[in-house]
């Protein structure tokens, strides 16, 4: 479905990213697990057209996406949940998630039936939502997020850092969430510092250290893996 192959990004004469190339299969929950600042946002930046590789392919279902903007690259199926929300905190909960769904805003009755599909997955935003998205706690904010990047109707729905900040019984309850969106038909790429919770609802992950990947594997060798485990888990 996804496929990069020796990626570069440059921030002026700063190599951001080296010789990426990584695969995420259609229906899959691959996991990218990093320190902050390894390079993840990069990456998904590189991927959604917010920054444009100096070197290397990144194709989507065959397509190559280097050069498309950004709003063809959403329409095409690959949205992008930002690390730290990115809400607009003055409009309310309904606002927001309607937002989402403006790359599709000709299907009215499809995005009538997106944002249902929406509030039965996180039922308490039904209840916030004449409410700011500001007023709301961290945890609600995140489902605000996740809801909204649901309502551009992605195949392949990039999530960074989404239990950053957030209280342990709400990062439980959102990696629960985000294991369901996969399990309903949407291939998930998560970026994430929370290595355990996210390796355990992951088929696959790969390491990023100083922009490069370092090491991947499926579920079972990197929860089994001695070095991710002193280095993102704990010994």
């Amino acid at each position: 479905m996804l496929q990069l192959d020796n990626v570069d990004v440059c921030y002026g004469s700063f190599k951001a990213l080296s010789n990426i190339s990584l695969t995420v299969e259609t229906g899959e929950l691959v996991v990218l697990l990093g320190a902050n600042g390894a390079g993840k946002t990069t990456l998904f930046n590189g991927i959604s057209g917010l920054v444009k590789p100096e070197a290397g392919d990144i194709r989507f279902e065959g397509k190559k996406l280097n050069d498309m903007k950004a709003s063809a690259i959403v329409a095409s199926g690959v949205v992008q949940c930002a690390e730290g929300r990115k809400l607009f905190p003055q409009m309310t909960v309904h606002q927001n998630l309607v937002m989402g769904g403006y790359v599709h805003r000709r299907d009215r009755q499809g995005n009538r039936k997106r944002l249902n599909d929406v509030l039965a997955l996180f039922p308490i935003l039904a209840d916030k939502a004449e409410q700011p998205a500001g007023s709301l706690s961290g945890g609600q904010q995140q489902m605000v997020a996740i809801g909204r990047a649901l309502m551009s109707r992605p195949r392949l729905l990039m999530l960074d850092e989404p239990s950053l900040g957030l209280a342990p019984l709400v990062v439980k309850q959102m990696f629960e969430t985000i294991k369901q969106i996969n399990s309903l038909g949407t291939t998930v790429l998560l970026a994430e510092q929370n290595a355990y919770a996210a390796l355990k609802i992951a088929h696959r992950a790969y390491v990023m250290e100083n922009g490069r990947l370092v090491m991947e594997g499926d579920q079972e060798a990197m929860l089994g893996n001695e070095q991710i485990r002193k280095a993102y888990i704990g010994a």
